[in-house]
């Protein structure tokens, strides 16, 4: 046990000390998924498991509550593993290091997990109260969001019954969220032409860009945080113009739903001085350009041992130009709810396989057709660039619903007993919400969760104040609901 455990309320907090040392990356969920089936087999309570790895416990109504309806309490066992490239941590194996920081917690060089770690431990220490009046409990842990929210997508059609949902995913203290984005993946895969240094080409150098905070693409996309691929990308075709050189690789980024904080490449040239001065001339603009919101950001340019093969001229043009080519940002803002981001689009990772370079696009939207047409911009931007590109099926989005019978209760329990009305809105990350009420018509939904900053990077941190009023008024709500 680590100090975590002493924090208020100790019967979230306690399970979320344990879940710290859990190895729970997207799609490695046994272990945590073995936690909480023994959890639950040490109150007597029943689960469900059903293929994609989904479970539901089934907690039965404290006494005198048997009539109420069920109610379904939801969130996910992933985490998004990220960590600085300086950090030895091996996330199969070694436990998550968490540090205090004020009234926050956050890890050492590494994503802490909050992310849904918060709302997991809410759900089990829900599972083990015996002082709760609440009605019929679903429980439901669910599996792989982080990378694409198919465990909700492959929920099986037997695991619920109840048609009020709480989605403990939200990341906002005194705010109800009632509605999220859609978004969908495309991979773009520009095939490599290889040869051999040409002989004038008697200088290599790696050169990288770090120190950038990155963060959650749909949470954090309107920070206008720079992605370390996009200026990468930049910097080389700023200094193509200016000296002559062949890449040889190119990687950067790495979860679709991360803004990439970390991007390198390797290269070959014959006019070394020329190239470093005009890489440093862009590196430095960038560096004046994105002060405010990445303070940290530097970059790194360094002789090394020549490659014995880099990229055709035409493919290193290619390339440059498709970075260059694809979008990245906030595309318009919602013309219905203030501030709320409807359409974003995330290149959060390119990675070198065997003879081609592969490219990840998340967007993200709250309009089915502006979705469409980004999806469109970048087929076309592949095309042009004579990539191959693969598109995913995506996921819906939430509508929102300001009648919801469940919104008047949880609001109200805000009021009477956090002593503030909570704002009520709509949020342009993606939720496990849209998949389950497609799946389930009929579902009252709502999201709720304490105040968790910079998901997805290892700057994320979770206010501890925040999760004690979050239990709360989850304890409140489940009270309510009659």
């Amino acid at each position: 046990m680590s100090f975590v455990e002493s924090f208020e309320p100790q019967a979230l907090w306690k399970h979320f000390d344990e879940i710290l040392k859990i190895p729970r990356g997207s799609k490695e969920e046994e272990a945590m998924r073995q936690y909480v089936i023994g959890a639950a087999q040490g109150q007597g309570l029943e689960h469900k498991l059903d293929e994609a790895g989904n479970v539901v416990v089934l907690k039965p109504a404290a006494p005198g509550c048997e009539g109420r309806p069920v109610t379904i309490l939801q969130s996910h066992l992933d985490m998004v593993n990220e960590k600085n490239s300086d950090v030895e941590h091996d996330f199969s194996k070694d436990p998550i290091v968490p540090r205090r920081e004020g009234d926050y917690l956050t890890a050492t060089g590494t994503t802490l997990g909050s992310d849904n770690g918060i709302g997991v431990a809410s759900m089990l220490a829900v599972m083990e109260s015996s002082d709760i009046r609440h009605g019929p409990l679903e429980l439901l842990f669910t599996v792989d969001e982080e990378t694409g929210l198919t465990g909700a997508t492959e929920l099986g059609a037997d695991m619920l019954a109840g048609r009020f949902l709480i989605n403990l995913d939200s990341e906002e203290e005194g705010v109800l969220t009632i509605g999220c984005a859609g978004g969908a993946d495309s991979h773009l895969m520009l095939p490599l032409r290889h040869q051999s240094p040409p002989s004038g080409h008697s200088a290599a150098m790696q050169v990288k860009l770090s120190g950038l905070k990155g963060g959650h693409s749909g949470v954090d996309i309107h920070l206008q945080r720079g992605n370390a691929v996009k200026l990468l990308g930049r910097a080389l075709s700023a200094a193509a113009l200016k000296s002559d050189f062949l890449l040889a690789s190119l990687e950067g980024g790495n979860k679709h739903n991360a803004i990439p904080r970390e991007a390198a490449c390797t290269l070959t040239t014959g006019q070394p001085d020329a190239l470093r001065a005009a890489l440093e001339e862009e590196f430095q603009a960038v560096q004046v350009e994105y002060r405010p919101a990445d303070p940290e950001l530097k970059y790194e340019i360094a002789s090394c041992d020549p490659p014995t093969q880099v990229w055709e001229a035409e493919t290193t043009r290619k390339a440059l130009n498709l970075i260059g080519t694809l979008p990245h940002g906030v595309l318009s803002m919602s013309y219905d709810i203030a501030d709320l981001v409807e359409t974003s689009t995330n290149l959060a990772a390119v990675r070198r396989s065997n003879s081609t370079l592969s490219f990840l696009m998340s967007s993200r939207s709250s309009v089915d057709s502006a979705l469409t047409a980004l999806r469109r911009q970048i087929r076309s931007a592949a095309d042009l660039a004579g990539a191959e590109i693969e598109e995913g099926n995506g996921y819906p989005g939430w509508k929102p619903d300001v009648h919801s019978a469940l919104l008047k209760v949880v609001k109200e329990t805000h009021e009477r007993i956090l002593g503030s009305s909570p704002s009520v809105t709509a949020i342009h990350a993606g939720l496990e919400c849209g998949i389950i009420g497609e799946k389930f018509p009929g579902m009252d939904m709502i999201s709720i969760g304490p105040q968790i900053e910079f998901p997805h990077s290892p700057d994320e941190r979770v206010k501890i104040p925040s999760v004690g009023d979050f239990y709360r008024l989850l304890a409140a709500t489940l009270e309510g609901v009659s």
